[in-house]
Protein backbone atom coordinates (compact mmCIF):
# COMPACT_ATOMS: atom_id res chain seq x y z
CA UNK A 1 0.00 0.00 0.00
CA UNK A 2 1.21 3.34 -0.84
CA UNK A 3 1.93 5.29 2.04
CA UNK A 4 2.26 8.91 0.63
CA UNK A 5 -0.99 11.51 0.71
CA UNK A 6 -0.16 13.19 -2.17
CA UNK A 7 -0.30 12.25 -5.37
CA UNK A 8 3.31 12.98 -8.13
CA UNK A 9 0.65 15.29 -10.25
CA UNK A 10 -0.61 17.00 -7.20
CA UNK A 11 3.34 18.06 -5.92
CA UNK A 12 4.19 18.66 -9.46
CA UNK A 13 1.20 21.66 -9.57
CA UNK A 14 1.92 22.60 -5.98
CA UNK A 15 5.60 23.26 -7.07
CA UNK A 16 4.47 24.70 -10.32
CA UNK A 17 2.73 27.25 -8.39
CA UNK A 18 4.43 28.00 -5.31
CA UNK A 19 7.87 27.12 -6.54
CA UNK A 20 8.16 28.87 -10.29
CA UNK A 21 5.06 30.90 -10.97
CA UNK A 22 5.19 33.19 -7.58
CA UNK A 23 8.48 33.33 -7.63
CA UNK A 24 8.37 34.78 -11.58
CA UNK A 25 6.08 37.18 -10.82
CA UNK A 26 7.78 38.61 -7.88
CA UNK A 27 11.20 38.64 -9.64
CA UNK A 28 9.06 40.63 -12.17
CA UNK A 29 7.68 43.04 -9.54
CA UNK A 30 11.59 43.81 -8.29
CA UNK A 31 12.93 43.63 -11.97
CA UNK A 32 10.59 46.98 -12.74
CA UNK A 33 10.74 48.58 -8.79
CA UNK A 34 14.93 48.17 -9.18
CA UNK A 35 14.92 47.39 -5.52
CA UNK A 36 18.07 45.76 -5.45
CA UNK A 37 17.39 44.21 -2.47
CA UNK A 38 14.62 42.04 -3.50
CA UNK A 39 16.44 41.84 -7.07
CA UNK A 40 18.92 39.83 -5.23
CA UNK A 41 16.80 38.06 -2.33
CA UNK A 42 15.16 36.67 -5.90
CA UNK A 43 18.72 35.76 -7.52
CA UNK A 44 19.68 33.74 -4.80
CA UNK A 45 16.19 31.98 -4.74
CA UNK A 46 16.76 30.58 -8.59
CA UNK A 47 20.31 29.70 -7.80
CA UNK A 48 18.70 27.14 -5.29
CA UNK A 49 15.87 26.33 -7.37
CA UNK A 50 18.04 25.05 -9.99
CA UNK A 51 19.60 23.00 -7.97
CA UNK A 52 17.02 21.47 -6.32
CA UNK A 53 15.23 20.68 -9.55
CA UNK A 54 18.84 19.30 -10.30
CA UNK A 55 18.71 17.10 -7.62
CA UNK A 56 15.28 16.33 -7.74
CA UNK A 57 15.63 14.78 -11.24
CA UNK A 58 17.43 11.94 -9.80
CA UNK A 59 15.50 11.66 -6.40
CA UNK A 60 12.41 11.02 -7.75
CA UNK A 61 14.00 8.06 -9.11
CA UNK A 62 15.41 6.57 -6.37
CA UNK A 63 13.62 8.07 -3.56
CA UNK A 64 10.08 8.25 -4.76
CA UNK A 65 9.20 4.96 -2.61
CA UNK A 66 10.37 6.74 0.17
CA UNK A 67 6.82 7.73 2.99
CA UNK A 68 5.79 11.41 2.87
CA UNK A 69 8.32 11.90 0.20
CA UNK A 70 6.24 14.34 -2.15
CA UNK A 71 5.16 16.38 0.80
CA UNK A 72 8.50 16.89 1.48
CA UNK A 73 9.62 18.34 -1.65
CA UNK A 74 6.34 20.79 -0.79
CA UNK A 75 7.12 21.98 2.47
CA UNK A 76 11.05 22.46 1.38
CA UNK A 77 9.49 24.46 -1.66
CA UNK A 78 7.76 26.51 1.34
CA UNK A 79 10.67 26.96 3.15
CA UNK A 80 13.00 28.20 0.57
CA UNK A 81 10.06 30.59 0.21
CA UNK A 82 9.03 32.04 3.30
CA UNK A 83 9.72 35.51 4.28
CA UNK A 84 10.49 34.10 7.68
CA UNK A 85 12.90 30.86 7.49
CA UNK A 86 14.59 32.88 4.28
CA UNK A 87 15.16 29.38 3.36
CA UNK A 88 17.19 30.31 -0.04
CA UNK A 89 19.14 33.00 1.40
CA UNK A 90 20.37 31.10 4.20
CA UNK A 91 21.55 28.24 1.84
CA UNK A 92 23.24 30.61 -0.91
CA UNK A 93 24.86 32.45 1.98
CA UNK A 94 26.07 28.85 3.94
CA UNK A 95 27.10 26.71 1.12
CA UNK A 96 26.21 27.48 -2.44
CA UNK A 97 28.25 31.50 -2.23
CA UNK A 98 31.24 29.90 -0.78
CA UNK A 99 31.76 26.54 -2.62
CA UNK A 100 31.19 28.74 -5.84
CA UNK A 101 33.32 31.55 -4.90
CA UNK A 102 36.38 28.45 -4.30
CA UNK A 103 35.73 26.45 -7.40
CA UNK A 104 35.06 29.20 -9.47
CA UNK A 105 37.92 29.47 -11.65
CA UNK A 106 38.08 25.66 -12.21
CA UNK A 107 34.07 26.10 -13.48
CA UNK A 108 34.84 29.22 -16.22
CA UNK A 109 38.32 26.87 -17.21
CA UNK A 110 35.72 23.91 -17.64
CA UNK A 111 32.79 25.91 -19.61
CA UNK A 112 35.86 27.43 -21.62
CA UNK A 113 36.58 24.22 -22.63
CA UNK A 114 33.37 22.63 -22.63
CA UNK A 115 32.04 25.61 -25.15
CA UNK A 116 35.17 25.03 -27.04
CA UNK A 117 34.50 21.03 -27.59
CA UNK A 118 31.35 22.06 -28.53
CA UNK A 119 32.02 24.08 -31.32
CA UNK A 120 35.11 21.73 -32.69
CA UNK A 121 32.69 18.74 -32.37
CA UNK A 122 29.76 20.93 -34.33
CA UNK A 123 32.39 21.73 -37.05
CA UNK A 124 33.52 18.17 -37.41
CA UNK A 125 29.58 17.07 -37.41
CA UNK A 126 28.80 19.74 -39.86
CA UNK A 127 31.69 19.00 -42.33
CA UNK A 128 30.54 14.86 -41.92
CA UNK A 129 27.38 15.33 -43.07
CA UNK A 130 27.92 17.93 -45.74
CA UNK A 131 30.48 15.27 -47.05
CA UNK A 132 27.60 12.09 -46.49
CA UNK A 133 25.06 14.48 -48.56
CA UNK A 134 27.40 14.70 -51.13
CA UNK A 135 28.65 11.26 -51.55
CA UNK A 136 24.71 10.56 -51.78
CA UNK A 137 24.27 13.31 -54.07
CA UNK A 138 26.95 12.28 -56.78
CA UNK A 139 25.40 8.22 -55.76
CA UNK A 140 22.35 9.13 -56.68
CA UNK A 141 23.37 10.80 -59.69
CA UNK A 142 25.87 8.32 -60.98
CA UNK A 143 22.85 5.51 -60.76
CA UNK A 144 20.67 7.91 -62.79
CA UNK A 145 22.99 8.13 -65.64
CA UNK A 146 23.87 4.79 -65.40
CA UNK A 147 20.10 3.81 -65.37
CA UNK A 148 19.39 5.71 -68.46
CA UNK A 149 22.38 4.40 -70.42
CA UNK A 150 21.18 1.56 -70.27
CA UNK A 151 17.78 1.76 -70.86
CA UNK A 152 19.32 3.54 -74.62
CA UNK A 153 21.49 0.49 -75.03
CA UNK A 154 18.77 -1.83 -74.92
CA UNK A 155 17.37 -0.42 -78.25
CA UNK A 156 19.46 -2.15 -81.13
CA UNK A 157 19.71 -0.79 -84.57
CA UNK A 158 17.58 -3.01 -85.76
CA UNK A 159 14.78 -1.31 -83.98
CA UNK A 160 15.46 1.63 -84.30
CA UNK A 161 15.99 0.97 -88.92
CA UNK A 162 12.69 -1.23 -88.29
CA UNK A 163 10.85 2.15 -86.35
CA UNK A 164 11.75 4.45 -89.38
CA UNK A 165 10.82 2.28 -91.69
CA UNK A 166 7.01 1.25 -90.65
CA UNK A 167 6.70 4.91 -89.39
CA UNK A 168 9.22 7.58 -92.40
CA UNK A 169 6.52 9.46 -94.29
CA UNK A 170 7.46 9.44 -97.76
CA UNK A 171 9.65 12.38 -99.14
CA UNK A 172 7.79 15.53 -100.30
CA UNK A 173 10.74 17.45 -101.02
CA UNK A 174 11.78 18.21 -105.06
CA UNK A 175 13.64 15.10 -106.68
CA UNK A 176 17.84 15.19 -107.42
CA UNK A 177 19.34 16.91 -110.04
CA UNK A 178 19.96 13.69 -111.91
CA UNK A 179 16.46 12.19 -111.80
CA UNK A 180 14.80 14.64 -114.48
CA UNK A 181 17.83 14.34 -116.59
CA UNK A 182 17.43 10.41 -116.61
CA UNK A 183 12.94 10.56 -117.34
CA UNK A 184 14.12 12.91 -120.01
CA UNK A 185 16.23 10.64 -122.00
CA UNK A 186 14.35 7.67 -121.85
CA UNK A 187 11.19 9.43 -122.28
CA UNK A 188 12.86 11.43 -125.81
CA UNK A 189 12.61 7.81 -127.95
CA UNK A 190 8.93 7.23 -126.80
CA UNK A 191 7.61 10.45 -128.15
CA UNK A 192 9.75 10.17 -131.57
CA UNK A 193 8.46 6.42 -131.64
CA UNK A 194 4.59 8.02 -131.64
CA UNK A 195 5.52 10.51 -134.16
CA UNK A 196 6.57 8.43 -136.78
CA UNK A 197 3.92 5.89 -135.67
CA UNK A 198 1.11 8.66 -136.60
CA UNK A 199 2.46 9.89 -139.67
CA UNK A 200 2.79 6.40 -141.11
CA UNK A 201 -1.07 6.00 -140.48
CA UNK A 202 -1.63 9.41 -142.18
CA UNK A 203 0.55 8.48 -145.52
CA UNK A 204 -1.19 4.94 -145.92
CA UNK A 205 -4.87 6.55 -145.25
Amino acid sequence: MNENHISPFSCLSSRLIFGTLYPAYYSYKAVKSKDIKEYVKWMMYWIIFALFTTAETFTDIFLCWFPFYYELKIAFVAWLLSPYTKGSSLLYRKFVHPTLSSKEKEIDDCLVQAKDRSYDALVHFGKRGLNVAATAAVMAASKGQGALSERLRSFSMQDLTTIRGDGAPAPTGPPPPGAGRASGKHGQPKMSRSASESAGSSGTA
